[in-house]
């Protein structure tokens, strides 16, 4: 069931906006993964080539009538040439958000001292992600040091937002194509998009947006998280945390993942990170899949469920997932096909808690490294107040041979005895 009165448009920067005629699109969102938009379209223009269209900024707008429904905004990042009818000249794009650039850079890299909102800003900016905005409701607080080892940006990055319960999506402004990478940490933080009515009569065109089909579906999930973690600082600090899964459902509570070593040094991060840990792990013990009309829904937003039979499906979700699908065949020339379609295909948990990606495991190192003792100027010796060296590994291109060099390192030597840690 498709509302009435849609078309879809398709303007690329450097092209005159009757350039393209949309054929069709498909967008795939996904909560804490870049936006991925293939269109197909029309062209009186039979000489576009990769050079006129790679990395250019393109805008695809969903109209209602005259009145525009949704903006999504990305930077062309594939572009195809297809069937050449001798009217029009068919061509395929994949439009993906800016934050797609992370992804084709591979580093070896030390931050030391650093929060998150510091990293991701040094790597964002990089990249010329620039319209971006963190959401945050916790504390974040400084890492003594971490390392980007053969990951790109965006595998890293996205790895730290995990262990930081942090997820992201792209929030989009409501009546102008501004749309912004959002960093957040609570639920609190998504968009509401209102009440939409359950409405499964599919037979004709509707005139207001709907849930057509809604499915319930409950898991059984690792029921607790315990951490632990170790810091010569402190040897005798237990570093043990133990986190309980909330919204159990009847399951046994038995089921317990330890993690160790827990990626943590203090308190703080320790109760954080175990937290974060057993909500990721439970992010679909309840979740529902859905079919609606509307554009306006996508990861980072919530609505409120009406009218559905099934009483305790009436409540509030939030939106994981979503893949919004536009048909549009009279772009074609000479197409008799059935008028403009659009339907969106929804997974989505309830709006009572906070979703968390999946912590990913952290790049190993193939065995011993080699590193150039380094320190102030005329100083033979440079040691802190636990006896550790600074040193400079041979990969670190963004730090000098100072005492601002890559990082601190314990020192075993043999004549200090077998107690030697």
């Amino acid at each position: 069931m498709s509302l009435k009165g849609l078309r879809f448009t398709l303007e690329v920067d450097g092209q005159e906006p009757d350039t393209f005629a949309v054929v069709n699109f498909r967008l795939i969102q996904n909560q804490s993964y870049p936006f991925v938009m293939s269109v197909d379209v029309a062209s009186d223009s039979f000489m576009q080539t990769a050079e006129m269209l790679l990395e250019k900024n393109a805008t695809l707008t969903i109209w209602q009538g005259v009145i525009p429904q949704r903006y999504v905004t990305g930077v062309v990042a594939g572009f195809g040439m297809q069937e050449n009818n001798g009217w029009q000249m068919r061509y395929h794009l994949r439009i993906e958000p800016p934050l797609w650039r992370c992804g084709l850079r591979q580093n070896f890299r030390i931050f030391q001292q650093q929060d998150i909102r510091t990293i991701s800003a040094t790597l964002l900016n990089e990249n010329g992600v620039t319209e971006w905005t963190p959401l945050f409701y916790e504390d974040h607080p400084a890492r003594e040091f971490c390392v980007q080892y053969g990951e790109s940006d965006l595998a890293f990055l996205a790895r730290l937002w995990a262990e930081e319960g942090i997820f992201f999506f792209e929030r989009f402004a409501a009546d102008s194509p501004e749309q912004k990478l959002t960093l957040c940490d609570d639920v609190a933080g998504l968009s509401q998009a209102g009440e939409f009515p359950f409405n499964p009569d599919t037979s004709a065109g509707a005139e207001t947006e709907c849930v057509s089909m809604f499915r319930y579906e409950a898991h059984v999930r690792p029921s607790s998280v315990q951490s632990q973690d170790y810091t010569f600082k402190v040897p005798d600090w237990p570093g043990m945390y133990e986190q309980q899964g909330e919204n159990l459902n009847g399951q046994l509570e038995q089921y317990e993942i330890f993690d160790y070593p827990g990626r943590y040094k203090d308190e703080q991060h320790g109760k954080d990170f175990t937290l974060y840990r057993i909500e990721s792990l439970r992010s679909d013990a309840e979740k529902a899949t859905g079919q609606s009309n509307s554009p306006k829904l996508w990861p980072g937003t919530r609505f409120t469920l009406t009218g559905h039979p099934q009483k305790m499906l009436n409540r509030e979700w939030q939106v994981i997932q979503s893949i919004l699908s536009g048909d549009q065949p009279q772009a074609l020339h000479g197409s008799q096909g059935r008028g403009t379609t659009l339907g969106n295909q929804l997974e989505v948990i309830p709006a009572d808690r906070t979703w968390r990606p999946r912590v990913q495991s952290k790049p190993k190192v193939d065995g011993p490294q080699s590193a150039i003792v380094t320190g102030p100027a005329g100083e033979e010796i440079f040691c802190d107040e636990h006896g550790r060296v600074r040193v400079k590994f041979h990969w670190d291109r963004y730090h000098g041979m100072t005492e601002e060099s890559s990082c601190w390192v314990r020192v075993s030597q043999a004549w200090a005895g077998a107690g030697v840690r």
